[in-house]
């Protein structure tokens, strides 16, 4: 999923006020006394992600889903430590036909309102993220669902498009599987944030007892959530979300916060390494970075009045002979993040190389001659003009550095002019898939641990992307690799996947990151919860 956010409010008295706003909210929330743990009854986590929307089919975003991870429930989920799925409020989830999937769930469950869970309310979840279709949702997930039986309370029925769907069990515990409540949902269009919490359609480990947009959340444990993961560690969270990274880091440093998660520069991760006061923690990283391009509004595009798609493509791989991936990790972000030449970060079963050999110099390092070469043959006139989008905030402190470095990169060859600008992440989810960017910055938080999900999102012909890239034929191998259950066979599949996108350039991936968070030195779970789900799950944690 898109990954990171947050908002521009950040002064030293707005801050002050927040937290003594954030002390207010532990009260009111219930704090207060022990927890099973035996640690302390409230933490506090601090982050510069941004949400867009608590509601599931208004969303695809990594600030988003951390907060539906911690109230919504799935059928099925990653226990902690695996990136391996498993019933959750579900009894038990099978293939009962190569083409239909059903899922029994528990007896007895409720939302925090009161209202019954059943299989109704599932049906609801799933038939209105079709329905909906957001483009800043994750409803391109359901590609292979073709509709959902409710045939009693307790069982969903599942009926999919391709027989043997090897993803879909995962697909479940991602975004587009929140179950959400028919009584406070719209079956048609998303539902505001004020309705959901006014609603209280929560099933999962916390419920949310006071919620302020991008500024402050509370979380209260939900004594009835009744699935997989068991219940939280510490009774209330409150958590606050900063506009500017360093104010993060002081206050974790200072003690103000327990938990900074997401996203601190690489600068000051490795002075918190130093300090005595706080732990830093890494986990297994499968966050990527990466250049879109719209194939309509970028310079030579299908919209323009200069459209050329030979001339388009040059453009594109003359940038990608352009990129100084060392640079980046070195220079910007100190080795928390890595080169990526792929489309698949590296540990994933089918990542290769694919960009290595066919951009740059061949070994990873960028070649201007190469990219002078290839837009002279295409007939492009140089310095060629154009304009890169990034988001400074959502991505960290360290995206400025980062794309100044790209700009440098291509202006440096004298083959492109930059027009280089940031706007705020919810005014940027919007114009990204109203093609007004010709190239804009992304990032991706996985939603599942396989690599279909670095492909299925972004080059199917309906992607979240809505980048207009359309190859048939790169279609048709994503559907077939997510139904082959011959590993060796599917693997090879992944693999040509790679190679046809890296032809094309529909994106230029560059950068992989791993997770880091830093706590106080009486915070414990952090490394339960930092795990190849990719999964920041708050009730893991404790304190004291």
């Amino acid at each position: 999923m898109a990954s990171a956010s947050q908002t521009g409010r950040g002064i030293a008295v707005v801050a002050g006020l927040s937290v003594a706003a954030l002390a207010l909210a532990g009260c009111s929330a219930g704090g207060g006394g022990g927890n099973e743990g035996g640690g302390a009854s409230t933490l506090t986590i601090g982050t510069t992600e941004q949400v867009t929307a608590l509601d599931p089919a208004g969303s695809y975003d990594n600030g988003s889903f951390a907060v539906m991870n911690q109230v919504y429930p799935f059928l099925l989920n990653t226990p902690y430590g695996s990136p391996d799925v498993e019933p959750d409020i579900a009894e038990s989830a099978e293939f009962t036909s190569d083409t239909e999937y059903t899922v029994t769930l528990k007896e007895g469950l409720k939302f925090a309102n009161g209202n019954d869970l059943t299989s109704s309310d599932v049906k609801f979840t799933f038939d209105r993220q079709l329905a909906i279709a957001d483009p800043n949702g994750p409803s391109s997930l359901l590609y292979n669902l073709d509709s959902v039986e409710a045939p009693d309370d307790l069982t969903v029925v599942f009926n999919l498009i391709s027989p043997n769907d090897q993803i879909f069990p995962q697909i479940l515990s991602s975004p587009v599987g929140p179950i959400v409540d028919e009584e406070v949902f719209s079956a048609d269009s998303v539902t505001s944030d004020d309705d959901i919490i006014e609603g209280k359609p929560f099933a999962g480990q916390y419920t949310i007892t006071s919620y302020s947009f991008n500024e402050l959340i509370a979380y209260k444990a939900n004594p009835d959530y009744n699935g997989l993961l068991g219940p939280a560690e510490t009774e209330t969270v409150n958590v606050k979300y900063y506009t500017d990274a360093s104010n993060l880091k002081l206050d974790v440093q200072e003690g103000n916060i327990d938990v900074a998660n997401r996203t601190l520069s690489a600068t000051d991760i490795e002075d918190l390494r130093g300090n005595d006061n706080v732990k830093v923690v890494d986990g297994p990283g499968g966050e990527i970075r990466y250049l879109v391009f719209n194939f309509n509004t970028m310079p030579f595009g299908a919209t323009t009045a200069e459209a050329d798609p030979a001339k388009a493509l040059a453009v594109r791989q003359a940038i990608a002979d352009l990129i100084d991936r060392d640079a980046i990790s070195e220079d910007v972000y100190k080795g928390t993040f890595t080169p990526l030449y792929s489309y698949i970060p590296a540990g994933l079963t089918g990542a290769t190389e694919s960009l290595k050999g066919l951009y740059g110099d061949g070994n990873g390092q960028p070649d201007p001659d190469k990219a002078a070469e290839r837009l002279a043959a295409a007939g492009v006139s140089t310095p060629l003009d154009i304009s890169i989008q990034y988001v400074a905030e959502r991505y960290g402190p360290s995206s400025g550095d980062e794309y100044a470095i790209i700009k440098d990169n291509l202006e440096e060859s004298g083959l492109f002019t930059v027009n280089l600008q940031s706007t705020e992440w919810v005014q940027y989810s919007k114009d990204r898939v109203a093609d007004l960017y010709p190239a804009y910055q992304l990032g991706w938080f996985p939603d599942y641990s396989d690599a279909d999900n670095y492909l299925t999102p972004f080059f199917l012909t309906e992607n979240f992307l809505a980048n207009h890239y359309d190859n048939q034929e790169v279609n048709d191998l994503i559907l077939e690799q997510a139904v082959t259950a011959d590993p060796d066979a599917r693997t090879a599949l992944i693999e040509d996947i790679q190679d046809k996108v890296a032809a094309d350039l529909s994106t230029i991936p560059y950068m992989q990151g791993a997770q880091v968070a830093v706590v106080g030195k009486d915070v414990s779970g952090t490394e339960k919860t930092l795990d190849a789900s990719f999964k920041f799950r708050y009730a893991a944690l404790s304190k004291g």
